[in-house]
């Protein structure tokens, strides 16, 4: 049971050394526009690849979820506000779990 602890020690000195070196070690500002670039789009590809799967495992079917992840996707894309984005995507998993599917 001691082992657990040593455990919680080794993963907390990894994940501060990975958030405190970059700090330390890069003085400047960074000039590179492709690293620049890349650590731009860090935090929303995380988000992406965090949310996909949940999305897709939130419902009773995958049928639902694609419609509702779908629907939702379309008008993000028209420049909707968030919570008709939600909302829509609420009603399509709950007309879509209502039809009776095969699957």
């Amino acid at each position: 049971m001691n082992n657990i602890y040593l455990y919680i020690l080794v993963m907390a000195g990894v994940t501060y050394l990975i958030r405190v070196l970059p700090l330390t070690l890069i003085k400047k500002q960074i000039q590179s526009v492709y690293i620049r670039s890349f650590l731009y789009y860090v935090p929303y590809v995380t988000l992406s690849v965090m949310t996909f799967p949940a999305i897709l495992t939130a419902t009773g079917s995958m049928i639902s979820a694609a419609g509702a992840l779908a629907a939702a996707v379309f008008l993000a894309y028209r420049g909707k506000s968030l919570f008709q984005v939600s909302l829509t995507a609420c009603a399509a998993v709950f007309l879509l779990e209502l039809l009776p599917l095969p699957f």
